[in-house]
Parts: C-alpha cells; sequence; structure tokens
C-alpha cells in the first residue's frame, strides 16, 4: 500500500496572504487540523495548524473588544506564522515509510507533493486507520498472539496450523520481540479456541495471549 491509496486528494488550501481570521474559520469549519500554504501556481510553501493559528491570536487576557480582536485578525497573515520548512513525501512511498517519517519528526501530517506540486496529504489519523485495518481492529474473530523464533519458515508453519484446521486468518501482523523472536497477532475465523491452541503450541511457537472479539459467532 502506498501513500497515495490513503491521502485526501487535493486538500484544501490557502495562501500566504490568507489572514488569521479567514484561516482560522475555514480550520474550525472543517474536519482537519493542517493547512498547507501554496502559491499561485500550486506549489506548496508552508503549512499551518490550529494551535499555531491559535497561539497567533490576540490573548484572551488582554482588555480588547471584539472589534478591536477582530481587527488584529484580520492584519496578521498566515505567512507570517506559517512553517516554511516543510517535510513533504512522494504519492509513491510505501505508507509504513510515510509513518517512520512522521515517527521520526514528531509530526501529525505530511504533504504529498509530485513534480513540485501539491497533490494530497496523509496524516496520522489516515495512518491509524490502516493500522487497525491491517491487525482486524473491530473485526469479531479470535485474536491469538504468538511468539516464534525468528527463523526461517517459522511463519509458514504457524500459517499451515491454522489452515489445517479449516479456518480462515483474517489478518496477521508481525513485530519484534527480541533479536531471535517475533511476536505474531493473528485474527483467526472458523476455528475452535481450543483446537487452535493447541495446534499452535508446538514446535518453539509459544502463545502469549488469546482475545476473543465479544461478537464472534
Amino acid at each position: 500500500m502506498l501513500v497515495r491509496d490513503r491521502m485526501t486528494p487535493q486538500p484544501t488550501t490557502i495562501t500566504a496572504e490568507t489572514n488569521l481570521k479567514d484561516a482560522l474559520e475555514l480550520i474550525r469549519s472543517r474536519r482537519f487540523r493542517h493547512l498547507p500554504v501554496v502559491d499561485d501556481q500550486g506549489r506548496l510553501i508552508g503549512i499551518t495548524t490550529e494551535k499555531d493559528l491559535v497561539y497567533a491570536s490576540p490573548r484572551s487576557d488582554l482588555s480588547l473588544s471584539n472589534f478591536e480582536v477582530t481587527y488584529l485578525l484580520s492584519r496578521i497573515t498566515v505567512g507570517q506564522i506559517m512553517k516554511q520548512d516543510v517535510i513533504t513525501v512522494s504519492p509513491d512511498l510505501p505508507i509504513e515509510e510515510a509513518a517512520r517519517v512522521m515517527v521520526d519528526h514528531r509530526i501529525g501530517c505530511l504533504p504529498v507533493v509530485e513534480e513540485g506540486r501539491l497533490i494530497g496529504i496523509i496524516s496520522d489519523t489516515d495512518i491509524f486507520r490502516v493500522f487497525v485495518e491491517g491487525l482486524g481492529g473491530g473485526h469479531p474473530s479470535l485474536r491469538v498472539t504468538v511468539v516464534i523464533p525468528e527463523q526461517v519458515g517459522s511463519l509458514a508453519r504457524v500459517v499451515s496450523r491454522i489452515s489445517a484446521l479449516g479456518a480462515n486468518i483474517h489478518s496477521l501482523g508481525t513485530f519484534w520481540a527480541s533479536p531471535t523472536e517475533r511476536i505474531l497477532a493473528v485474527r483467526v475465523e472458523g476455528a475452535d479456541r481450543q483446537a487452535l491452541l493447541d495446534a499452535l503450541q508446538t514446535d518453539g511457537v509459544t502463545v502469549r495471549d488469546v482475545w476473543e472479539h465479544p461478537d464472534r459467532p
């Protein structure tokens, strides 16, 4: 799965000349937290967030009238407060690599740029949705977490034992437990709980936990 598969295409944008009042009204009227800033050619020149806009607004403890606050907000432009060194990604980047960029830089979104033009945006919420989908979150199934040795064929043995029971693997995720072991989180459909556990707990496979969705048939 690539960034282009889960990004929001043609995101809402503003220009550097947009004033703070209009930017705040726009971001609060929509369900997003980031506003890319583009020039008249659609090239990305910056980005701002709701937090940036709020921090740049006149403080509530100042003795200002509503008229004065509105006037000040209209005088401040996005170009004065936007972040200009924006980290971007290509639409053809694998989505897990985009997630790694977000984690490494501690940011909540990535503008997607192709041939110098902004074509989309992908956020931490988009990444969370992929994570939930990939691990089968919410699916009425039996979730088994096992630890296997980091050896060729270990994963294949687990999969073949589940298959031998006539069961279906709805989702499977792998994680490092240590340099020599892997954790598998497997969601299984159509298997008896005890039969599945008996089939898995052999040949160096350790069942760490079992969780059953309350709506599992």
